[in-house]
């Protein structure tokens, strides 16, 4: 079962489409990127996968989207909306993974611990500026004080597997992929592999998230 339902926060409206888990134990709240929103391929592959695995997922869309806006405002108002959000997705009683892609992935390290979230999933997390890596997030990525995973594109020009430094939390690579996880039609698996591989790995993730008591 898919609804959507308008929330207010103080940067403006937000909203939120569920998809409903089957006799779900958890929540797991994805907000988009700058350059996008919730059509992006990853976000949409999560919510068809998860919610048979007892996950319910919810697609979040930040004020500035919703308004129709272009350009997504700072960090700091980005915060405000997600923050605003929370109660919203608190509501069903579960535990709530806080989770993104891109500047969604940064706003959900920035604010899940101080929210009560349950771990931080960050998809095509961008580590640094392309072509700019002496401008480093990692900071955020580091300090979530949260179980945390990095799902990242192989070829991702935001930050490549291999530029991430040794830290708190599990990375699930998908080879080939971009900042938006798509492959080349020359690389030797294709797109429905990728998002496969995606699914999966987060999946695995959080079904080890249940077996772990909460610190």
């Amino acid at each position: 079962m898919t609804q959507s339902e308008a929330v207010p926060t103080d940067a403006g409206e937000a909203r939120v489409t569920w998809h409903e888990g089957t006799e779900p134990w958890a929540v797991l709240a994805l907000g988009h990127g700058a350059g996008g929103g919730v059509e992006a391929r990853d976000l949409q592959a999560l919510a068809a996968a998860l919610p048979a695995r007892g996950v319910t997922v919810a697609l979040v869309e930040q004020p500035w989207r919703v308004a129709g806006k272009k350009v997504a405002p700072a960090p700091k108002t980005l915060d405000i909306g997600w923050r605003g959000l929370w109660p919203a997705l608190a509501r069903p009683g579960l535990p709530v993974i806080a989770g993104g892609r891109s500047a969604g992935a940064r706003v959900a390290c920035r604010t899940g611990r101080d929210l009560g979230a349950r771990a931080v999933l960050a998809l095509s997390f961008p580590l640094h500026p392309p072509g700019r890596p002496e401008r480093s997030r990692a900071d955020e990525l580091l300090g979530t004080g949260l179980p945390t995973l990095v799902v990242q594109g192989g070829n991702d020009p935001f930050g490549r597997p291999e530029e991430y430094p040794e830290g708190p939390y599990d990375l699930v690579v998908i080879p080939h992929g971009d900042h938006g996880f798509a492959v080349p039609r020359r690389a030797p698996l294709g797109q429905g592999e990728a998002m496969d591989r995606l699914a999966d790995g987060v999946a695995e993730w959080i079904t080890g998230l249940r077996r772990t008591p909460r610190r």
